[in-house]
């Protein structure tokens, strides 16, 4: 997918998510919409994600709550990929319904490490703000050999969970992922770094088209964030419970 000749891995920022048409208001994307989409957003994980963590902890099984809430989300996001008008009826939904997959994923790291999901959530936060920093300050540049080395490492890695998530079902256990081996820990941190990374790319194109972009693009851009900033948590979430384990 390209943008402006970029190539991006991100299915929010694709050429077509620029494309300029009749049908859109006259009103740009603004910082200030952006922000305030993304806080909406957060807020409806934060409550179903809240419920199903209410629910675990009172006994109740929530293996489908998480299960069914991964599906939608997965769902949801493959029809704004293919349809960006979904985008803004269809985001909400996705959010709620990652809200139950976060939750559950959550609780159960939580029953087992206490406050993990916790610092979880802290170094998540933390990184976010440390990435927008480096690129206010142009400390790291976003570069057309930048983006084309997290965007090649996001696709690989996520090549190689899908994968490992199909070798599951024919009983094979892919240890050096899922497994809390020194490989495995390492495979971790290098996905988390390159989730990080990809925020200065979710900055960079957003900063691009800031005052260009039609204002309906901003749900667009509100479900890349959110895409990110899940994935970084998860990554977060699993490497400090593989610490926990290992140490």
């Amino acid at each position: 997918m390209k943008n402006f000749g970029i190539r991006t891995s991100n299915p929010a920022f694709t050429g077509y998510f620029w494309n300029n048409s009749k049908s859109y208001t006259k009103e740009k994307m603004s910082l200030s919409g952006v922000i305030f989409k993304t806080f909406l957003m957060l807020c409806l994980v934060a409550i179903t994600a809240s419920y199903t963590w209410k629910l675990f902890f009172e006994g109740t099984n929530i293996k489908w709550y998480t299960t069914i809430g991964m599906f939608v989300a997965i769902v949801a996001s493959l029809f704004i990929s293919f349809k960006h008008s979904l985008a803004k009826p269809l985001l909400p939904i996705y959010a709620l319904a990652k809200g139950f997959f976060l939750g559950g994923i959550s609780a159960y790291a939580h029953k087992r490490f206490p406050y993990l999901p916790l610092q979880a959530i802290g170094v998540t936060i933390l990184t976010f703000f440390v990435m927008l920093f480096l690129f206010k300050i142009k400390i790291i540049k976003v570069t057309r050999q930048f983006r084309a080395v997290i965007i090649t490492a996001s696709i690989t890695i996520f090549t190689v969970y899908i994968i490992s998530w199909i070798l599951s079902f024919f009983g094979v256990n892919v240890s050096f992922i899922w497994g809390t081996g020194w490989f495995a820990i390492a495979f971790n941190v290098i996905a988390a770094i390159v989730a990080s990374f990809s925020l200065l790319l979710d900055f960079y194109y957003i900063d691009r088209q800031l005052g260009r972009a039609p204002k309906e693009k901003e749900w667009l851009a509100t479900w890349g964030f959110l895409i990110t900033l899940i994935w970084l948590y998860i990554e977060v979430l699993r490497l400090l419970k593989k610490l926990a384990i290992r140490f």
